[in-house]
């Protein structure tokens, strides 16, 4: 089994690539779809978050504000470091146990969708780094237009990450996706055909 973490900032295009490695066959364990199922109405996530952000972050049918608690958690870097105090262990901690059920089940390439990789010290979970970059004004383009995010926050958001040298520091692949799509899936071509490689 090969455990690929694959990471890159905010707008990067981080999950065309994860969609695009599912479709080789990569069993994907995705810490953004782990984060929302943590803080679910009844999850103790939810409970912590309200004890550190208070109760304005709840929605009146009891489901987590994300918005509120965005504009307090990355208001400066405090807040920041509260938010992950609370949900990193956390997330790790499943992804660990969905890793070894991926392991028992005899899975032979998984990706480990991961925005915060580098910053959470969790790419000694994985043999293979891949980090998918593009310049930070593309980012700021992508996030703001693809998925209507104000400016403010995406910049905040992309203070908080890691910086593109760190990502790139620790790369084993780089996927540089400021490109066509053909370009990127070229790439993540390229790279199933090297993960074969490792594996055999």
């Amino acid at each position: 089994m090969i455990r690929v973490g694959l990471t890159g900032g905010i707008g990067a295009g981080k999950s065309t690539v994860a969609e695009m490695l599912a479709d080789h066959g990569a069993l994907i364990i995705d810490a953004d779809a782990i984060s929302r199922e943590l803080v679910e109405p009844g999850e103790p996530a939810l409970h912590l978050l309200v004890e550190e952000f208070g109760t304005n972050i709840i929605r009146p049918d009891g489901s987590l504000d994300r918005g509120a608690l965005a504009s307090r958690a990355f208001a400066d870097e405090d807040g920041t470091a509260r938010l992950n105090a609370v949900m990193h262990p956390l997330i790790r901690a499943e992804t660990q146990r969905r890793l070894a059920d991926a392991e028992e089940q005899g899975a032979e390439i998984i990706v480990y969708d991961m925005p915060l990789l580098v910053e959470t010290g969790q790419a000694e979970l994985v043999d293979i780094v891949v980090v998918v970059d593009v310049p930070v004004e593309l980012q700021v383009v992508r996030a703001t237009g693809l998925r209507g995010l104000e400016e403010a926050d995406v910049r905040r958001r992309i203070a908080a990450q890691a910086t593109r040298d760190e990502r790139l520091s620790i790369a084993d692949v780089v996927i540089e996706n400021s490109g066509d799509r053909w370009e990127t899936q070229r790439q993540v071509d390229k790279l199933w055909e090297q993960l074969h490689t490792v594996e055999s």
